[in-house]
């Protein structure tokens, strides 16, 4: 019997039990969509990470940090590493810009600041970098440009999402509660940008400021709490609905940064800055940390064991990528194990449809077996019907799954529900075709014992079945 016989003998006999070839198909589809949804979140979560990593310089990116100076600065460690205890100072970055392999190291300052327009109030994270590394963090922007460079004034790039972190004054309600954004043209406008916070908490509650002076001593001022007119030089692409990895953020210069510090904190401690067991500011200006990037990956894990002799500590995101991919590897297996139930259900059905199959068509069997037909024919027969299942069933999941992940994805507003970065639910086109192959797989391993039964029928006593 040629491939085409049966091809054909096993599309007929699934047609002419059209309503239990729904059934056992159906089975499959739920199980199909379920193993491929579940695994699209997974695969989207991981997408998402790779996009950060990529957005944050890349693999060849080490985060360098150095001895916390305060609390407003920023100090991130594995947990395995002790702080180290030098500052990420000028003097700091010059030494990892003298290591062999770097391409650039660049200082970064962060720190919180209030921001106030009219009846608006929000907050934000600062972020201070070199015109360099602006550059090469591939800001994607929406309107404007990145802040000119010694301008004298501070410039602003706003992250897409910076206007949800306001509020109104008198209510205290803000996007989160109304669903309703801020009255504020961020590229036109202007704003006012507080950096002493401390200060600003303080005259709010009408209680005087303690300062450090020149000579060390604290003393109480009731100065008022300067307030900075500030403009955008940009805005991130994107709308306040869609997460990226610089959604929070505010970006600025540097070098303009620092010398807005030193004027209003002139003769007192900066917010963040460490300051002498006598209480006065340090002479030297301190970072948050340095971004170093190296030339090739390779080379990546020699700089960082060469930064750590220094003294620093260094992490770099291929180290956070492996660390995430063991993670991401549990949880996708977590979730494919849960839709695999599903599938596991569907081909308890195929093989109960095989053999229902089987019993109905005895007499059939027979026939063919007087006929000549092969045992191995007869065989492949069965396997063909339940492969037919598999692959009907799994091409049917695979567009329920693709509607069931746009509706995720919609309803989660591309991820930003959950703070992810684009999708939370993806399907790669390597899904879609290995969980085809996957139910086929199971429809044939369900069919192989029917079938087997189905060979060893005798043929006389099968023509003699009524």
């Amino acid at each position: 019997m040629s491939w085409i016989d049966l091809l054909r003998m096993s599309a007929s006999n699934l047609r002419r039990r059209k309503l239990r070839t729904f059934l056992t198909v159906l089975g499959v589809i739920i199980g199909t969509a379920s193993i491929v949804v579940m695994i699209s979140l997974g695969l989207g979560l991981q997408e998402s990470i790779y996009r950060e990593v990529e957005q944050s310089g890349g693999l060849t990116s080490i985060r360098v940090t150095g001895k916390s100076a305060g609390d407003s600065m920023f100090y991130y460690s594995s947990g395995e590493e002790e702080e180290s205890q030098k500052y990420i100072n000028d003097q700091a970055i010059s030494e990892l810009s003298q290591v062999e392999h770097v391409s650039l190291a660049s200082p970064v300052y962060e720190m919180w600041v209030n921001m106030l327009k009219g009846g608006y109030e929000g907050s934000g994270q600062l972020v201070a970098m070199t015109p360099e590394a602006l550059i090469a963090k591939n800001i994607p922007l929406g309107e404007g440009t990145l802040p000119t460079p010694n301008s004298g004034s501070l410039e602003l790039v706003y992250g897409n999402g910076v206007a949800t972190q306001f509020y109104e004054k008198g209510t205290g309600n803000g996007y989160y509660e109304t669903g309703e954004l801020p009255d504020i043209d961020f590229m036109h406008d202007s704003i006012f940008l507080i950096l002493d916070q401390d200060g600003y908490y303080s005259s709010m509650d009408n209680t005087p400021m303690m300062g450090t002076d020149a000579a060390g001593g604290q003393q109480t001022s009731s100065k008022t709490v300067q307030k900075h007119v500030v403009r955008a030089s940009g805005i991130v692409a994107g709308s306040p609905e869609e997460y990226t990895a610089n959604y929070y953020y505010i970006y600025c210069d540097l070098d303009t940064l620092k010398q807005v510090l030193k004027k209003e904190f002139s003769g007192r401690v900066i917010p963040g800055q460490p300051s002498t067991k006598s209480g006065k500011p340090y002479k030297e200006f301190c970072y948050s940390y340095a971004q170093v990037n190296v030339d090739e990956i390779d080379n990546v894990d020699e700089v960082a064991a060469k930064i750590r002799e220094m003294g620093y500590n260094a992490e770099t995101n291929a180290e956070y990528m492996d660390s995430m991919k063991s993670q991401l590897a549990i949880i996708q297996a977590v979730l494919g194990g849960i839709g695999a139930v599903s599938l596991l259900v569907a081909a308890i059905g195929i093989a109960n449809t095989m053999m229902m199959s089987i019993y109905e068509r005895t007499k059939e069997i027979g026939v063919i077996k007087v006929l000549g037909c092969s045992l191995k024919n007869i065989k492949q027969m069965f396997l063909l019907e339940a492969a037919f299942i598999g692959l009907i069933g799994g091409a049917a999941g695979n567009i329920l799954s693709f509607g069931m992940s746009a509706a995720i994805n919609f309803i989660t507003g591309q991820g930003a529900a959950m703070g992810f970065d684009g999708n939370i639910s993806y399907i790669p086109l390597w899904l879609v075709l290995l969980s085809m192959g996957f139910a086929m797989l199971v429809g044939v391993v369900a069919g192989y014992f029917p079938a087997l039964r189905a060979m060893k029928l005798s043929p006389l006593a099968a023509i003699r079945n009524e």
